[in-house]
């Protein structure tokens, strides 16, 4: 990650091309069978119940004793999801308050016109942005903080589950709020126990100046509007209650005297995976939509709508367990909060809180990453509507590591949201590609003036649009996630989809490589190919040819295509073509300088010692060409070994996360499991490390800090990596187990 001028540019897409390209690239077919925000059948409704009681439900609940404060969501707000809609709740007593965000609602477009040095604007009107669909509250009077006894908070990670209780005189008052994919909507329940009731009113507002209007007849309150850039988009909410009395007040909705009282919320766009329609659905009214859908789902019972949600998310988090030994018992009786600053404060370890920020990601991934778009920088979870770097998909490292934990922990289902993404956007990645990449004044371009397949920048939105530099390595990263889902769930109608993408990068790079004459140690000289010229993101020079970076990620792709064509008998010619330049490819040596690994083709360390990147360690991971065993050279693990440990133990949460993975993969427990005890660090005013609610904090600068969840998830994966190394013919159980830990997981595997 960086700091990059995000000034707003105003920049119009084109629309050329889409049905052509989408066929040429195989994608047409795959745009039907993606999820958007649209009408669909009333879901199955469980004949039984699937909560889980006693020690099962609160053996996955995390807990505080202080509600999160409006001003402060990102470090406080507990997040539910339903893997496109995802909101932040407060609970606080006399105010709920939700920020909800819908990972559709993007500004900008496709960003195609390129700047005068031949790179992307990046900027919220040009490049877009994801922002925040709706803010909601529920005021309640008289039940004030001050006024409460015996406050708990809870996130019950396995059943998908936020809730609080608290006590006034004498009546214990409950509420708990979920995000039901099945029905499509958010649902926040208020019951008590003893003589008490509920009085109040439900409020929802827009984030970009839209006004929300009500109806006393039907009982809901919703808005509608649309971007510069032809979005549409929509909310709605409503509330009913068995007791009591329910009403619209205004634009808000009004409860008296109730007994328990329920609110459904739901939003979303006109968003489609279509580059044909231009990512629009035409026909899509969201407004009416979500009106729809709260109201269809306030003819439920709260306890159908429950048991609908738990019956669909717990089967997804059961599909894997850890047990990394016992906790003791003064630990278990502090608060997820003082849990976490007492790990860090008194260095004593913590296995069942270590266990739980692993499961605490996996929460995310399934309540960020199911039928939508996959999870960016932050994903679903905004406080406003300027994220940092957009809120995008960064294609260096964030991205795919969001995307690490997916099959290493049971979420195999998750991964679709990220390979969609990739099939939905390639028609345009490619038109942009072949029209702007050898443009004169692009630093990156393609010396032989050849152009092929597709390319990306460092940054990507849902448009098919590129942000800031390109970035020609980004292609074959993409790719290597795509494949190795293919080797972990062995599925060859996934690989078929998926096979234009990877041939596409393929095709750019046989027309990107340049042959070179090198002379090694004895004075014999022979022909390599080497990526172009290019940076070794994101530090050091930016027209240096043959970087490690470059260099593993095309290995490892060429490889992964090779494979992929005997799989599919497809194109056999031309797979032979792409391993003969697979074998011709230049290869990293160790600096007789340094002793590290080289990361450009020179003895000399071109760029930052401590960088937060690990690009030349990419072929240790999350490649394995680089292997601590007797397939790879001595030295060769001897110098990754080396520039592993100059790069420090120290930096941003997904740099630590990607040191740990990379420790783990060198068998090196106590090197990896000291990064993910940096990263539950309690961040403080802004600084580096864990959140009140867990999430990661990434210190822009000195006393100003924002969530970035890649670390939440990639981190989590290098746990497993600590337990589980495999890889296709290969399982290795313990590789880095370390003296802190007794225990393993289950639901791991790979081909």
């Amino acid at each position: 990650m960086d700091n990059r001028n995000t000034e707003p540019r105003d920049i119009r897409p084109s629309r050329r091309g889409f049905l052509a390209l989408a066929a040429a690239t195989g994608a047409a077919t795959a745009f039907a069978g993606l999820p958007t925000f649209a009408a669909s059948a009333a879901p199955r409704r469980p004949t039984g119940s699937p909560l889980l009681s006693g020690d099962a439900a609160t053996k996955n609940q995390l807990w505080w004793q202080a509600p999160g404060s409006p001003n402060s969501m990102i470090e406080q707000g507990l997040p539910v999801g339903n893997g496109r809609l995802g909101a932040l709740a407060s609970n606080d007593p006399a105010q709920e308050h939700l920020t909800i965000t819908d990972a559709t609602l993007w500004t900008g477009g496709r960003n195609d016109t390129l700047q005068s040095d031949g790179q992307f604007p990046y900027g919220r009107d040009d490049f877009g942005s994801l922002t925040l669909l709706a803010t909601l509250t529920v005021d309640i009077p008289g039940h004030d903080l001050a006024a409460v006894d015996n406050y708990r908070r809870t996130l019950d990670l396995a059943q998908g589950l936020v809730g609080s209780t608290y006590d006034i005189g004498g009546v214990t008052y409950r509420r708990q709020i979920f995000a039901s994919r099945p029905d499509d909507v958010i649902v926040l329940h208020f019951s008590q126990e003893g003589r008490g009731d509920y009085t109040g009113t439900v409020s929802l507002a827009g984030t970009h100046g839209e006004t929300t209007t009500a109806n006393s007849a039907g009982r809901y309150a919703s808005f509608g509007a649309s971007f510069a850039n032809g979005l549409r988009y929509g909310a709605a909410v409503t509330a009913y209650s068995s007791t009591g009395k329910v009403a619209v007040s205004g634009t808000s909705i009004s409860f008296t005297g109730c007994r328990e009282v329920t609110v459904v919320v739901s939003g979303g766009t006109n968003y489609s995976p279509d580059a044909s329609a231009g990512f629009r659905n035409p026909s899509a009214q969201p407004e009416r939509l979500a009106r729809t859908k709260v109201l269809a789902a306030a003819r439920e019972s709260v306890r159908d709508l429950l048991h609908t949600h738990v019956a669909d998310f717990r089967p997804a988090f059961e599909q894997f367990a850890i047990d990394l030994g016992p906790s003791s018992p003064v630990q278990r009786e502090l608060d997820t909060w003082e849990r976490t600053q007492a790990r860090w404060r008194d260095n004593v370890p913590d296995p069942e809180l270590e266990a739980a920020y692993l499961q605490f990601g996996r929460y995310l991934l399934i309540s960020g990453s199911r039928g939508s778009l996959p999870i960016g920088l932050q994903g679903p979870w905004l406080d406003g509507n300027d994220p940092d770097w957009m809120g995008d998909y960064h294609s260096d490292v964030n991205i795919q590591m969001s995307y690490w934990l997916a099959d290493r922990a049971g979420l195999t289902d998750t991964f679709d949201a990220y390979a969609d993404y990739c099939v939905a956007q390639l028609p345009v990645w490619t038109e942009v590609t072949q029209r702007l990449f050898n443009t004169p004044t692009n630093r990156f371009r393609n010396s032989s003036g050849k152009i092929a397949g597709w390319a990306v920048a460092y940054s990507t939105n849902p448009y098919g649009g590129s942000g800031w530099w390109w970035h020609p390595s980004g292609n074959a990263w993409l790719c290597q996630n795509l494949f190795e889902h293919y080797e972990y769930t062995q599925d060859r109608a996934y690989l078929a989809k998926v096979y234009p993408v990877l041939k596409g990068a393929v095709e750019f790079w046989e027309s990107r490589l340049i042959t070179l004459t090198v002379t090694d140690a004895s004075g014999a000289s022979r022909e390599v190919l080497v990526a172009d010229s290019d940076w070794s993101a994101e530090h050091g020079p930016q027209d240096t040819r043959g970087n490690t970076y470059s260099q593993e990620l095309v290995w490892n792709l060429f490889e992964n295509y090779h494979t992929a064509t005997r799989v599919l008998g497809r194109d056999a010619g031309y797979a032979a073509t792409i391993d003969g330049l697979r074998k011709r490819l230049y290869l990293p040596e160790v600096s007789p300088t340094s002793g590290w690994l080289q990361e450009w083709m020179s003895p000399d360390n071109l760029g930052e010692t401590t960088h937060r990147h690990l690009s030349p360690l990419i072929g240790l991971f999350p490649g394995d060409r680089i292997r601590p065993d007797d397939s790879t050279p001595k030295e060769i693990v001897a110098g990754a070994t080396a520039l592993l440990t100059a790069r420090g133990m120290n930096s941003f949460g997904w740099a630590n996360a990607w040191r740990s993975l990379c420790w783990a993969r060198l068998k090196d427990a106590e090197k990896a499991y000291q990064l993910v005890v940096n990263n539950l660090k309690p961040s403080s005013n802004g600084s580096n490390g864990t959140a009140m609610n867990l999430f990661d904090i990434y210190e822009t600068n000195p006393g100003r800090g924002i969530f970035q969840i890649d670390a939440n998830l990639g981190t989590p994966a290098a746990i497993v990596e600590m337990l589980v190394y495999s890889r296709p013919g290969h399982v290795e159980l313990l590789p880095a187990l370390p003296a802190a830990w007794a225990g393993a997981p289950s639901g791991c595997r790979r081909g």
